[in-house]
């Protein structure tokens, strides 16, 4: 018999999971769709609830603001005899170490992770972010209540193998509830092309190949080409910005067009509006953007490091002609939307099972 005043900790049961998805909220921007992590956590609560587990989105704005949030919490949840929060997940590594230390003691009935959104490659984009899920390594070996955690495979089974302590796989859970019913789609016939090449102008994007391929693509299918992405938005991309400027400067048949940021429902009719997408992405390690079009019914050219798509989606990723020919043949597959929601749904069974280990559900 499993009784309510014995926390999840020492007696797991489904019924007492209790998890917080906790990002950071950057507060100046609330709801747009750029704040990726508010986004990818607020689709797994979705998905976690969908499938009757309780789940909750955090935005917090500091370790004090979790902490302090934290501790109202289960003492108001005692209070009206409900099950307090038993696992908190925080959104790529951020918290001091010694900050998280602090936590982890505080509060010993609930098991934290910090969870990396980035594969090993993408690390470099962040200064402190290699140090700090190292640190957090050390926090696993000597704490009951604490996991590094990855939303990628691919990071959790090199960085247990490079360390040898064991890490959760935490994935993105997309809502498949928000895929149109598309059938079998008709193909573009002709018109002006719209191609998106969304996301945070980061050069491990790999949009300058993108753009190229569009190029290419305009060419092959002797129309003019709308090549839609987001600004406003500087991470290291200047560059990369200012190369395809310069790749586009004085075509008459290709043109850039800005998207800006907004909100995610926004986003998804910006994105419902292209007739095909680009994400010939160098790392991965899930891709909002790709599952985004596939829920509006657009598909996308992807690299292999988007691993969950269609293969035969991928396109090598230094190969502009081969981008341009994989996006090309897309455009007349009646098919490949059915295909890229049925990978979708595959992936998020998968990765479900994934959290329910996690979580003792």
């Amino acid at each position: 018999m499993h009784h309510r005043h014995r926390p999840h900790a020492v007696d797991p049961h489904h019924e007492k999971v209790r998890v917080v998805l906790a990002y950071k909220n950057f507060g100046a921007n609330k709801g747009v769709s750029h704040i990726g992590l508010g986004v990818a956590a607020l689709n797994t609560m979705q998905t976690l609830r969908a499938n009757g587990m309780h789940a909750d989105v955090w935005p917090i704005t500091s370790p004090d603001d979790l902490d302090r949030r934290l501790a109202a919490e289960q003492s108001a949840s005692l209070a009206r005899g409900e099950h307090p929060v038993s696992h908190v997940v925080v959104s790529a590594p951020w918290i001091p170490t010694e900050r998280m230390r602090a936590l982890i003691m505080q509060h010993p009935d609930v098991h934290f992770a910090v969870n990396s959104h980035s594969n090993v490659g993408f690390l470099m984009a962040d200064p402190s972010g290699i140090r700090l899920l190292r640190e957090g390594l050390e926090l696993a070996v000597g704490h009951h209540n604490f996991s590094i955690g990855g939303n990628s495979a691919k990071f959790v089974d090199a960085w247990t193998r490079m360390y040898g302590v064991p890490c959760a796989w935490l994935p993105n859970l997309y809502n498949v509830e928000h895929c149109r019913a598309v059938g079998h789609r008709r193909p573009w016939s002709g018109g002006t092309l719209r191609v998106g090449v969304f996301g945070a102008t980061r050069p491990l994007k790999n949009m300058v190949t993108a753009v190229a391929a569009c190029i290419e693509a305009a060419g092959r299918l002797h129309t003019d080409v709308e090549v839609w992405m987001n600004s406003g938005r500087d991470e290291g991309g200047k560059g990369v910005q200012s190369a395809i400027e310069q790749l586009v400067v004085n075509l008459p048949a290709v043109k850039l067009r800005h998207a800006g940021w907004q909100s995610w429902p926004g986003f998804r009719q910006v994105v419902a509006s292209m007739h095909l997408l680009m994400q010939p992405s160098y790392t991965e390690s899930f891709n909002m953007v790709t599952a985004d079009g596939i829920a509006m019914g657009v598909t996308s050219v992807v690299s292999d490091a988007i691993d969950w798509a269609p293969q035969d989606w991928m396109a090598r990723v230094d190969d502009v002609s081969d981008v341009a020919r994989i996006g090309t043949r897309l455009l007349h597959d009646v098919h490949a939307v059915d295909e890229g929601q049925r990978a979708l749904r595959t992936y998020v069974a998968s990765g479900l099972d994934a959290w329910r280990r996690h979580l003792r559900a």
